[in-house]
């Protein structure tokens, strides 16, 4: 069983609840969101936003600019690799509780099918706008990077 490595980057001021679905094993070694070096969560955020992310003081920092916070859906799972296909058992954080913390929080911004998915199973009562982001992992080809920018632009625009 995999646990959860490490707290939300979360604000008083947080707007935006960004939620992927388990750290990948990159993230796991590195003890940081999106660790992966071919993820382009970081890289999507700076082109949107005009800050740079060269080290992860940086990227606390832009994420406390942008009101956003950064969590996964997934408290514990077992899995043999970083796909989301292959997580199983599952455990889902508390979100309402996160929620009831934070009341700031306006938005969930989703960044896997499977955060969405487990999010509008367990949380269903939750009564919380929602949007969906391409997935900035490596394994999800069938979008450019580009055009993952302009959809996180278009989506994020009243937050950046």
């Amino acid at each position: 069983m995999y646990i959860h490595p490490f707290k939300p980057i979360i604000f008083k001021d947080s707007r935006v609840l960004i939620l992927g679905s388990f750290p990948s094993i990159k993230s796991f070694e590195n003890s940081f969101y999106y660790s992966h070096p071919k993820n382009q969560f970081w890289k999507i955020l700076s082109v949107i936003s005009g800050y740079p992310i060269n080290n992860r003081d940086q990227k606390i920092w832009l994420i406390k600019e942008l009101k956003f916070a950064l969590w996964d859906i997934v408290k514990s799972c077992n899995r043999e690799n970083s796909s989301d296909t292959n997580l199983k058992d599952i455990v889902p954080n508390d979100i309402k509780a996160l929620l009831k913390e934070y009341p700031n929080i306006e938005k969930i911004a989703f960044t896997s099918k499977l955060a969405e998915k487990i999010f509008k199973k367990e949380f269903k009562d939750l009564d919380i706008a929602t949007i969906y982001l391409p997935s900035p992992s490596p394994a999800y080809a069938a979008m450019s990077f580009e055009q993952k920018c302009k959809i996180y632009k278009e989506l994020l625009s009243e937050y950046l």
